[in-house]
């Protein structure tokens, strides 16, 4: 057994875990009636749904992020951790996660110097699972879209 096995097995333990949690117990689920921004995304590959609402002040801080919408465990569980991850941050800040997370599905590596995945790197599990890599990004690429304020829904084809 090599020194990265363990690390691997304790990602896919940790990867099992938070889906589960964020899957059952969402975070910040529900319309965000104040929001400033707000996107839809759609995954038609499977059906996945979801809004993301965002309210963004002048300084261009974050100060609240939901969802709300209906999909698989990965779709939600994504989309829970994308809200606890962009409340307080700028919307440069909240892009360079989205380029991150987005890398880190495709199995690529690009970390900017701000950005740390900590929990959000256990994501990386659903690597595992070709066909539901799309189903983790689609929060994150509605995100884009509710930052740009991108009229059109965000798609993960």
């Amino acid at each position: 057994m090599t020194a990265a096995a363990p690390l691997q097995e304790e990602l896919r333990e940790l990867y099992r875990d938070l889906i589960l949690d964020h899957a059952r117990s969402p975070r910040h689920f529900g319309k965000l009636d104040d929001a400033s921004n707000r996107a839809e995304g759609i995954n038609p590959l499977c059906g996945d749904k979801l809004k993301v609402y965002l309210k963004i002040k002048d300084d261009g801080v974050i100060s609240d992020a939901s969802f709300e919408g209906s999909g698989c465990a990965i779709s939600v569980a994504s989309a829970s951790l994308l809200t606890e991850t962009v409340i307080g941050l700028t919307t440069d800040s909240a892009l360079s996660y989205v380029d991150a997370v987005l890398a880190a599905l495709a199995g690529q590596q690009k970390d900017p110097a701000d950005v740390q995945l900590g929990k959000l790197a256990a994501l990386q599990g659903v690597r595992e699972f070709p066909s539901r890599v799309k189903c983790a990004t689609l929060a994150w690429r509605a995100l884009n879209a509710a930052i740009h304020d991108d009229k059109q829904p965000a798609t993960t084809e």
